[in-house]
């Protein structure tokens, strides 16, 4: 379940047309460096600001944990609101009474009914991390990676009621690199977004934003990610098998049965030769695991065998001592 939270935050110099700003953002970690990163902390805001969230249990021991953002509200003496649901008629009229001038929303994961969007003077900005109109939706990050993109980036935008369609304000591009997994992009973005945003409100004080309107023909849908979407089909090729693994390299991992065990995968390179064996048959030797795809070999490097730590090809391969002939 996602932890949202909202952050308010004061401008320190009187003479700033945006004086009060409401961030409203999910707790997760890429979330929560973006804000890190936009210096909403830093000695040029006000240190009386809000933050809202919903704890959640954590670990063996379902302990509530914090946010790295509400760890340093809570370390900054900063007060907390936590409301459950953004239509919730309370949570609404706390924003009211706050009169923001301004709403950044960071990956909020809930949709704003029109009275809210309605409600600060420059309106509710947020903060995608693609380059929209591409990767609306859930998961940009993971499947730029996934599709092989060469490029990603973050975009600033007007909201509007439908699901990121507001007109684009800013964007800055991205290039991945050719190991590129979802977490390093993540890191990437949450650096780029932190400025992008600072940009963005700087250029809404000056009015100097251009605003322009996303052409729908052009969109595409970044779905949920779930763990399921790990399972590899080894009838696909090596190179698709090789993306899947880096996008979804932090979580939730792709995974594969060996042994009827689950393992996991975090790295592997492609070999292109031609496959003479079915899908998911086992190539091995005492120093390489190779397993046949629909086009060439996925040479596996780093892996994680069910109730074993991760570990490189040549470890596993020292310590196991593989049954199976096909991985599945």
């Amino acid at each position: 379940m996602q932890r949202q939270l909202l952050i308010t935050t004061e401008r320190k110099t009187d003479n700033s047309k945006v004086q009060y700003i409401i961030v409203l953002i999910n707790g997760g970690v890429y979330e929560s460096s973006i804000y890190g990163n936009t210096g909403f902390f830093s000695s040029g805001f006000r240190k009386n600001c809000r933050l809202t969230q919903q704890d959640r249990p954590k670990g063996r021991g379902h302990k509530m944990q914090f946010t790295p953002v509400k760890e340093k509200a809570v370390e900054l003496n900063i007060p907390v609101y936590q409301p459950e649901k953004v239509k919730n008629p309370e949570f609404v009229q706390v924003l009211k009474e706050l009169k923001p001038d301004v709403i950044v929303v960071i990956a909020f994961g809930q949709i704003l009914s029109k009275e809210i969007l309605d409600l600060p003077k420059y309106g509710c900005i947020n903060v995608h991390a693609s380059l929209l109109p591409e990767y609306r939706g859930a998961a940009p990050i993971q499947w730029a990676v996934i599709d092989g993109k060469k490029e990603s980036g973050v975009t600033t935008m007007y909201m509007a009621e439908g699901l990121d369609t507001g007109d684009i304000i800013d964007k800055k591009i991205v290039e991945l690199d050719k190991k590129e997994t979802g977490g390093s992009l993540f890191d990437k973005l949450a650096i780029t977004g932190g400025s992008l945003i600072l940009e963005t409100l700087e250029k809404l004080e000056n009015n100097t934003a251009v605003t322009t309107p996303q052409d729908d023909d052009k969109s595409t849908y970044a779905g949920k990610i779930t763990k399921e979407l790990g399972h590899i089909d080894f009838t696909k090729s090596a190179e698709e098998i090789e993306r899947l693994i880096r996008g979804l390299n932090p979580w939730p991992s792709a995974f594969t049965y060996l042994d009827e065990k689950v393992l996991k995968i975090w790295d592997a390179d492609v070999i292109d030769e031609e496959v003479a064996e079915e899908p998911g048959t086992i190539i091995s030797t005492n120093k390489t695991l190779k397993v046949a795809t629909a086009d060439g070999y996925l040479d596996i490097k780093e892996l994680q065998l069910q109730g074993k730590k991760r570990m490189d090809v040549v470890s596993f391969l020292n310590g196991y001592k593989i049954n199976s002939t096909k991985l599945g």
